[in-house]
């Protein structure tokens, strides 16, 4: 890749990246020399120039679609870009590093800056922020898009499931109130088996051979549980 900083133009002073340290790969802020607050100014055209041309995010894109807007950054602050837009435009943003971590079942945004998530022990508020409430919407749209569902303002509420399994609801305003709100439940992909399920307390003594003459007998049975308990996706069979 061409280099592009300080040293490649004489005289003309660059411009600065700013990364907020409590934000995720979603929420860098690009600074030029006078303009602190420009970050999603300045993805937003970067944007803008890429879906022109139809271009995928590469380093070398990004980096003519930064200096189209008369910005010249370092390598490293161009890959930032790069990560974030590749983010936005396949991934989940900010809220990557949340739903890779395996403790995680729940992930609830209810602003750019309140997002939420549930490790088995209700829900506790992360340092993840977007940079707007744009942002939000915008990834809100995307994953509905990904499940073949509509989500805009003539039909601002969606239940869908994503191609991993992840269970998405989101709603936008002004049925939620102030900001786009998205829930992801995380689907796991390992089973337990019963004896792991007896060994946690999940099966009472005696329920391990009460449930394997159910599914001996293929009966019908009904699992019930709380929010979060995995009651939705029985996947534990009978040895």
């Amino acid at each position: 890749m061409s280099r592009v900083g300080p040293d490649s133009t004489q005289g003309h002073r660059p411009a600065t990246v700013g990364v907020r340290t409590d934000a995720g790969p979603g929420a860098v802020e690009l600074c030029g020399p006078q303009e602190p607050a420009t970050g999603p100014a300045l993805l937003d055209a970067v944007r803008v120039r890429l879906a022109e041309t139809g271009a995928e995010p590469t380093p070398a894109r990004v980096a003519a679609a930064l200096r189209s807007q008369g910005r010249l950054l370092g390598d490293r602050a161009v890959l930032r870009v790069v990560q974030t837009l590749r983010s936005e435009m396949v991934g989940t943003g900010p809220l990557e590093p949340l739903l890779a971590d395996p403790e995680v079942t729940d992930v609830l945004v209810t602003g750019p800056e309140q997002v939420w998530v549930d490790r088995g022990d209700g829900l506790e508020r992360t340092g993840i922020r977007f940079p707007d409430a744009a942002s939000v919407r915008r990834l809100a749209q995307r994953l509905a898009t990904s499940t073949g569902r509509r989500l805009d303002d003539a039909r601002p509420w969606v239940d869908a499931r994503l191609p991993d399994g992840t269970r998405m609801h989101a709603v936008l305003p002004p049925v939620a109130v102030g900001a786009t709100c998205l829930s992801l439940r995380v689907v796991r992909p390992r089973a337990f088996r019963l004896d792991e399920l007896i060994a946690a307390g999940t099966v009472p003594p005696g329920g391990d051979r009460l449930l394997g003459a159910i599914l001996n007998a293929r009966l019908s049975f009904l699992v019930s549980g709380g929010t979060g308990s995995g009651n939705p996706e029985p996947s534990s069979r009978h040895p």
